[in-house]
């Protein structure tokens, strides 16, 4: 008998999948279809051990729904374009598109050898020209549609990179690469129209019944749907053309505490004052300088410069407030300009309380005002929830108790009732900016004519590929110095024009490519015929981190395809289930160098544990464990799968990821874990190998095994399709005992070692495909159809029936389950703890409840 030998029989069977082209999807008609997605990776150069487990688990329903006669797409891509790129060529001094396509050969060969059941022939990259000339064909139907335009905007720019940056990629107010201070700047830039459907991706999320709830609400919440008062302050003073402020609040029940009436430093009124005073220009400026995202405008020291512009109270004329300039207002959201009420808002507050400004309270606790300390007292801002009841002292209807909702309401329709502004309903959602200054990322397909003005390129010139001789010796986007690339003829007039210079956003590359997947070498964006065989993504695998922008802008994407005619109507939710995956983490294992005091992080293979404590192999000293941390190269506790497959095997690597944990919590990858995995994998080899050779006759035991046998099919079945890969996986250990221990005939024994390695299957497939030969299954046992389990089977043949004497257990026996009442009580009254009890008397009552329990009262 061969030893379990993985580093021999996983290239051996991934070959023959390859071969026979196990995993090719092909249209047909005569079988369901299903689509499994998990998303696709950024080609950093190394896979690490969580990649293993989001595409196992993709794997593992992959396999399984080809085994339940499912015709099955399960492919993979790189998203490839984006700033790590060209951080590399700047560090080394080569290509974006070198290091990209480098990485992603590394990547394929890293990912290969996990027997990922894959239709390698779709595989694209985002950064292929094939792709993005698609994606900028894509841009062009938006064009046409007016789902994309183009507009000034205030964005964060940094002055080292010469970049615009995302929200996302400002870390306290600094860019996330160069480390500079991020200003507000006004540029021209491409958005998508995502605000005009707010309403309906909100609604929608209603119906994404296969979706964690958490990420509905995190979506709901970017969204941001709100109803609150718009209305206008009248000025004192202001320039002509000035006379009125509007503002939107959300909280108009605490206009009766304004202190003072705020606007952002982009605002039109903000910008016509700088122009003629110095000293308010420079305070501008110096507002303009850091982030735009909220947590920058929370971090940031409050700002602010009095105009010398009042305005009145809409509601006491007499009542004038003061305006100020202040740098926590966005030019974006509402109207730009807000009034204060400092009691109730924590950012007004710190403004004020800096200024010198009133605060004044319009509401305290229902509960505990005693002890309450007001703001305008010394204490925090009072932010009750808007369902929590507090008592108004400034309101509409005099001194009452209500929820802010109840209060927000009244305030509405007072105002609405004395002629004071409208209630109107807006969302946080804005518009997707997409312009990037950068170079390795989808050309914006559009030209600038001084006769045409913007004209989109024609679509046969697609696609509008970036030039491979470009540098980067100098800040800035390499494609603004690059005038044979540039420069060109207007697609319109044929006059001399110049190309946009801008890059789409990465977003935009992830926010299609499932589609793209469902005829990846089509001359369109898809094809119809194949979209609406394969769409929509049946089950789609991803972080939570990408709960709200790519999940969201992939949701906005379908809709515009939709529109585009690009994706059937059925598709506007592209994604019908989504599961949101741990991650998986290890210890980190640290020591400070004794020069510089900093921490100095060690490799696992360089540290042996002994007795719960970490010891440095070289030389012996004690390390510091900081346990199940996220796994990061810059702590170097990340595993490599590499060396797991080599010592252990791919098979391994799978079993162990999906077994640990339920897959929706983070995993902790130990080596003790995977040894005992490979140690179980080696014992089902054996144990399938011994039973090949086995003769053995019939026994009384085949029926038990076989009832064992169609349990497990039962419940790895369950397991499997609802996301339990750890039950499942624990069904399996108990079943391999099972059939260890059983005494059932040879022919029984290999029917169930034949059924193990079908479950098996998804989770190890290289074992489960030896195994099946082992035992002499036909073919290979991906193709295999999956086990059924026999509903007759699952009902046992007897039950147990405890027995209580005077309500307390006294024993139990084995009856069989359809054994008359009659026939209970009988067998009850022989039981030696009742001839005990009783004592040659009868019984009081005797209870028997079919199936459950018997009751003796003596």
């Amino acid at each position: 008998m061969s030893a379990y030998d993985p580093a021999a029989i996983e290239p051996k069977w991934q070959a023959a999948w390859e071969e026979q082209q196990t995993f090719k999807a092909v249209r047909s008609d005569d079988k369901p279809k299903y689509y499994v997605l998990e998303m696709f990776p950024y080609p950093s150069g190394r896979i690490h051990i969580g990649h293993v487990r989001n595409y196992t688990m993709g794997d593992v329903i992959a396999r399984h729904k080809l085994a339940s006669g499912y015709n099955v797409l399960h492919p993979m891509g790189f998203d490839a374009f984006g700033m790590p790129a060209e951080n590399a060529a700047m560090a080394s001094g080569g290509h974006p598109k070198t290091w990209t396509y480098d990485n992603i050969d590394t990547m394929v060969g890293q990912m290969k050898p996990l027997g990922f059941g894959l239709d390698w022939s779709r595989m694209f990259a985002t950064c292929d020209p094939e792709y993005y000339g698609q994606q900028q064909a894509l841009f062009i139907d938006f064009l046409e549609r007016g789902l994309v335009y183009r507009k000034n905007a205030v964005v964060n720019w940094d002055p080292v990179d010469m970049t615009v940056l995302a929200n996302e990629q400002v870390i306290d107010g600094k860019g996330w690469r160069s480390g500079a201070e991020v200003e507000r700047r006004e540029l021209t830039q491409w958005f998508f129209k995502i605000s005009d459907y707010s309403e309906e991706l909100l609604d929608a999320l209603d119906g994404l019944d296969n979706w964690p709830a958490k990420v509905k609400l995190m979506q709901a919440n970017w969204i941001g749907k709100s109803r609150g008062l718009q209305f206008a302050f009248s000025t004192i003073d202001a320039p002509d053309g000035f006379d009125r402020i509007e503002v939107y609040t959300t909280r108009p029940d605490t206009l009766m505490g304004a202190s003072f009436v705020g606007i952002s430093p982009d605002h039109p009124l903000a910008k016509h004052l700088e122009r003629d005073n110095p000293e308010l220009a420079e305070a501008v400026a110096e507002m303009r300088r850091g982030g735009t995202t909220e947590e920058a405008l929370e971090k940031a020291e409050k700002l602010g410069f009095d105009t010398g512009i009042r305005v009145r109270h809409p509601f006491d004329t007499a009542w004038e407030l003061p305006v100020y300039i202040a740098n926590f207002i966005l030019m974006d959201y509402g109207t730009g300009a807000i009034f204060a009420c400092p009691a109730h808002d924590q950012r007004d507050l710190d403004f004020c309380n800096k200024y010198g400004l009133p605060v004044v309270s319009t509401y305290v606790p229902e509960q505990g005002e005693d002890s309450f300390t007001r703001p305008e007292a010394g204490g925090e801002a009072y932010v009750p929830t808007k369902t929590e009841k507090v008592r108004y002292i400034k309101g509409f209807a005099g001194e009452e108790v209500q929820t802010g909702n109840q209060a927000v309401d009244a305030a509405i329709d007072f105002c609405e009732a004395n002629g004071v502004g409208q209630g109107v309903t807006k969302f946080r959602l804005r518009d997707w900016g997409l312009s990037r200054q950068r170079y390795w990322g989808c050309p914006i397909p559009v030209v600038h004519c001084e006769t045409c003005g913007v004209v989109p390129e024609k679509k046969e010139n697609l696609p509008i590929a970036l030039p491979d001789d470009v540098s980067f010796d100098v800040p800035g986007n390499p494609l603004d110095r690059h005038p044979t690339w540039r420069d060109c003829a207007c697609p319109s007039c044929g006059a001399a024009a110049k190309r946009e210079t801008d890059t789409m956003d990465t977003f935009v590359d992830s926010s299609w490519y499932f589609a793209r997947f469902t005829a990846p070498r089509a001359d369109t964006p898809t094809d119809m015929e194949d979209a609406r065989y394969w769409m929509n993504v049946d089950q789609y695998i991803g972080g939570i981190e990408h709960a709200i922008l790519h999940l969201l802008y992939s949701r906005f994407f379908a809709r515009a395809m939709n529109i585009t005619g690009h994706l059937p109507d059925k598709s506007r939710e592209p994604f019908d289930a989504l599961f949101t995956q741990g991650m998986v983490t290890h210890a980190i294992y640290k020591s400070d160098d004794p020069q510089t005091g900093r921490p100095v992080y060690f490799y696992p293979e360089q540290v042996e544990l002994k007795d719960g404590k970490a010891f440095f192999k070289e030389d012996g000293r004690e390390l510091e464990v900081v346990p199940s941390a996220k796994m990061s190269k810059s702590k170097n506790n990340v595993v490599d799968p590499v060396q797991i497959i080599q010592t252990y095997g791919a098979d391994t690597a799978r079993w162990f990821v999906l077994s640990d944990s339920p897959p929706e919590r983070d995993v902790e990858w130990t080596a003790s874990g995977a040894e005992a995995a490979n140690k179980h994998l080696t014992r089902v080899h054996r144990l399938c190998a011994e039973i090949a050779t086995s003769d053995a006759p019939s026994t009384k035991e085949d029926d038990a095994l076989l009832r064992e046998m169609h349990k497990a099919i039962h419940d790895v079945s369950m397991g499997v399709e609802s996301f339990g890969f750890n039950a499942a996986i624990a069904k399996l250990y108990a079943f391999t005992n099972a059939v260890s221990k059983s005494r059932a005939g040879a022919d029984v024994k290999k029917q169930a070692a034949r059924t193990l390695a079908q479950l098996m299957a998804p989770m190890t497939p290289h074992l489960a495909e030896e195994c099946w030969q082992l035992l002499g299954g036909e073919g290979l046992v991906a193709n295999a159809p999956w086990p059924k389990a026999d509903e007759s089977m699952l009902v046992e043949d007897t039950v147990t029936l405890p027995i209580q004497i005077n309500g307390k257990r006294r024993g139990e026996m084995a009856v069989p389950r359809d054994m008359p009442k009659e026939e209970v009580e009988k067998a009850v009254l022989a039981h030696e703890a009742v001839v005990k009890a009783l004592d040659g008397g009868q019984p009081k009552k005797l209870i028997v409840v079919p199936g459950r329990i018997v009751n003796v009262v003596i």
